[in-house]
């Protein structure tokens, strides 16, 4: 399948994303599993999702941003009703007095992959192929859009009990993000957000390209090496190009809900090739950053990513729990996360490690 084509979005490529999108999370964006398990009945009953390439539309074309925002580990136990981006699409539509001609992802990670397909399927409407990050990341101001120019506002909130807040006129993205975030603990930690319309030359030039079929080639990859019984992790690795940094068991996971964030850290006591080392991760709702026998190997903006040594399934933070076997992987960021101006805002100190300067990853040889 080549990038540059659209195509319409199937059942059975549900599966694959939902996997493809739980790796690329970095352990968040929230667990896939229930967005793919939405998208499929929207599908089943009719609605139809086609994903365009970057090229597809004109420069004046409306697009619009929508993902959840909250803590992961509350979506596992709060279910959405369903239509929450979808209202506060409309809402910035209503504000905004535009039509969205297509939806993209604010973050391809995780379960944010799957909202702009339900939301989609909703509205009749197109996905563009790319998404604001490349992965996953915990604030909204993380994303391409924010960095490089979108206006904060008109964006709107809504929750699953009918509420919808719209935010008219706010400074910047900072103030965004403390805006949505306190409203979203208000709503339960759990809501759907959409940012103002961005016209489609500006989506062209800050989007990280074509990560929607990224994440659906990840996951035909695990499928298809679960079925002929290869080593799942060794088969992703070549597919991405990732580097295995560390194998263990995790010992200690610590998690808390704090700030509308999950914040916490997994240890891991190596193995194989790292026997009688620890590795460390740092978490914030995403993993942060890996330190091995307390040397950081792998930081933000980077993608630190858990697979399960067994089966390749990707963990995110939020099930990650003692006695999981892992392989800790790790694969380089999309250069637009990588400029000055991205790392004022994705770098390690905006994540509070202030003595942490960001060596980025390479493609290199693949590791065994």
């Amino acid at each position: 399948m080549s990038a540059k084509d659209a195509y319409p979005l199937l059942e059975a490529d549900l599966l694959p994303l939902s996997i493809g999108a739980a790796l690329l999370g970095t352990g968040g964006g929230g667990n896939p599993y229930v967005g793919m398990l939405r998208s499929r009945e929207l599908l089943r009953k009719g609605a139809t999702v086609d994903i365009l390439p970057l090229e597809a539309l004109p420069d004046d074309a409306w697009i619009g941003e929508v993902g959840g925002i909250g803590a992961p580990v509350v979506g596992v136990e709060k279910i959405e009703q369903g239509e929450e981006c979808y209202r506060a699409m409309r809402a910035v539509e209503d504000v905004a007095k535009v039509k969205m001609s297509a939806l993209i992802c604010a973050e391809i990670g995780g379960a944010n992959s799957m909202e702009p397909v339900i939301t989609a399927a909703q509205a009749g409407l197109p996905v563009i192929d790319g998404d604001g990050m490349g992965r996953a990341f915990p604030e909204v101001q993380m994303t391409t859009f924010f960095i490089y120019g979108a206006k904060p506002a008109p964006a709107a909130i809504a929750d699953d009990k009918g509420n919808t807040v719209v935010f008219r006129d706010v400074v910047d993205m900072y103030w965004l993000e403390r805006f949505a975030r306190d409203t979203s603990v208000a709503m339960g930690a759990a809501a759907g957000l959409a940012i103002a319309p961005m016209r489609m030359d500006f989506v062209r030039r800050t989007a990280v390209p074509n990560t929607m079929t990224q994440a659906l080639q990840i996951g035909r990859t695990v499928l298809d090496a679960r079925a002929r019984r290869l080593d799942v992790v060794d088969r992703v690795i070549a597919t991405t190009g990732a580097t295995l940094f560390f194998t263990g068991k995790i010992t200690d996971i610590r998690r808390e809900l704090k700030g509308g964030f999950a914040r916490g850290e997994a240890k891991i006591a190596g193995s194989g090739d790292w026997q009688g080392c620890e590795g460390r991760i740092a978490i914030q709702n995403e993993n942060l950053v890996l330190w091995v026998d307390g040397r950081p190997v792998i930081m933000v903006p980077d993608l630190i990513i858990n697979l399960d040594l067994e089966t390749g399934e990707p963990i995110t933070t939020e099930v990650l729990r003692y006695g999981q076997r892992v392989a800790v992987i790790g694969l380089p960021v999309h250069d637009l996360m990588k400029t000055p101006e991205a790392m004022a805002v994705v770098g390690p100190q905006a994540f509070g490690y202030p003595d942490l300067t960001f060596t980025p990853l390479a493609f290199g040889p693949v590791h065994g």
